[in-house]
């Protein structure tokens, strides 16, 4: 930095805190350039909110929301960068119910119709990615490049000429006391240098204020993708309510069979032996014999001896790497993470967050949740 440059700061701040501290007064812009600096502060915060909201429309489910940026992260550090979807409800319930649906069998009227909801319920869930790339592409990358690049450049403008103000409000100040070596030359080249600042600001300030076109068609666009969004979901319900009606009248239709329970064949079998025995005596009484009874049955179970348990011998104690004992069986659901079940003991790797830990099982390396383990051993 110049020495004129650090002289310009130590105005700046000087004067800052006279009109802080000291009550100094500075100079004051137009009461139309404030408003549109008001206007500029709730086009900011309108920008911030509404990325932050459209994404939870979106996404609503933040658990999943941070489960996918830990995957997206891992996939990055890796260097597999891949795109994963969030997980639609509407689709995680169409898969259920269809996996049990044909689970019950062709036969099964009510496995059918569980089908046939199942299968709308992914094409709403589809079509709910569809809106998702629409609304991304047409409403918060727009609202991305507004918070990046214009509200950015206004901001720029409005900060220098913030700091063009106190160096010339601090060099009248100084110059109305006396004693100081300011010059009239120098105020004037200050306050031209100020007045050119805020005619920027104020030109900057305008342009984006005035894009109301532009803005509107960008909320027409969010507008018409959610639109387009909620007629084809009804299409596909109404679709779905006369199937299923129509799988309703023919299972009511269909003639009921009476179910006739087999005969229990222990029973069979006893009364099998209990005539096999009468007709014995019979043939006994009427040839003379005598029939001596059986002898009793030779039972050939012996008894069994305690198992032989080692004394003292516990699970292997873990080594010093770190490593952690599974709590709970996890199924993985993504690329790239690591399942396994109760008891096993894993190798830690690395922790990616306070959530997720990687690990090594088997020779397989993967992320898991922190909350289904115990450390033993931490990284």
């Amino acid at each position: 930095m110049s020495l004129a440059g650090f002289k310009k700061q130590i105005n700046k701040a000087n004067q800052y805190m006279s009109e802080k501290i000291g009550g100094a007064k500075g100079t004051e812009l137009d009461y139309e350039f404030q408003e549109m600096e008001r206007k500029i502060d709730v086009m900011g915060k309108l920008v911030d909110e509404l990325m932050s909201r459209t994404h939870e429309l979106l996404q609503p489910n933040p658990a999943s929301r941070a489960k996918l940026s830990a995957v997206n992260s891992i996939s990055k550090l890796r260097g597999t960068a891949k795109h994963n979807p969030y997980p639609q409800p509407e689709g995680q319930l169409g898969d259920c119910m269809t996996k049990h649906g044909r689970d019950l069998g062709d036969d099964s009227h009510f496995g059918k119709v569980l089908v046939e909801v199942g299968d709308s319920l992914r094409q709403m869930a589809d079509i709910k990615y569809a809106l998702d790339d629409a609304v991304k592409q047409n409403f918060i990358e727009p609202l991305h490049h507004m918070q990046t690049k214009d509200l950015k450049e206004v901001n720029h403008h409005r900060k220098k000429l913030s700091g063009r103000r106190l160096d010339y409000d601090c060099k009248k100040r100084r110059q109305a006391k006396g004693g100081s070596n300011i010059t009239q030359e120098e105020i004037t080249q200050a306050e031209q240098k100020f007045s050119e600042s805020k005619d920027l600001a104020e030109t900057a300030m305008y342009n984006m204020l005035e894009n109301d076109v532009e803005h509107i068609s960008q909320l027409g666009a969010f507008v018409d993708a959610y639109l387009s969004y909620h007629k084809d979901s009804v299409e596909i319900l109404m679709n779905l309510s006369e199937t299923v009606e129509r799988l309703r009248n023919d299972a009511m239709s269909r003639p009921r069979s009476e179910h006739v329970p087999k005969k229990n064949m222990l029973a069979v079998s006893e009364n099998n032996i209990q005539n096999y025995d009468n007709a014995f005596d019979a043939v006994g009484e009427n040839s003379g014999y005598s029939l001596s009874p059986a002898p009793p049955a030779y039972s050939s179970v012996t008894p069994t001896s305690p198992s032989k348990s080692p004394v003292g011998q516990g699970p292997p104690a873990p080594g010093r790497q770190p490593c952690c004992r599974a709590m709970f069986d996890f199924e993985p659901e993504n690329e790239g993470e690591l399942g396994f079940r109760e008891g096993d003991l894993i190798t830690l790797v690395q922790r990616i967050d306070e959530n997720w830990y990687e690990g090594t099982l088997n020779g397989k390396t993967g992320f898991f949740p922190c909350n289904y383990v115990k450390v033993l051993v931490d990284v």
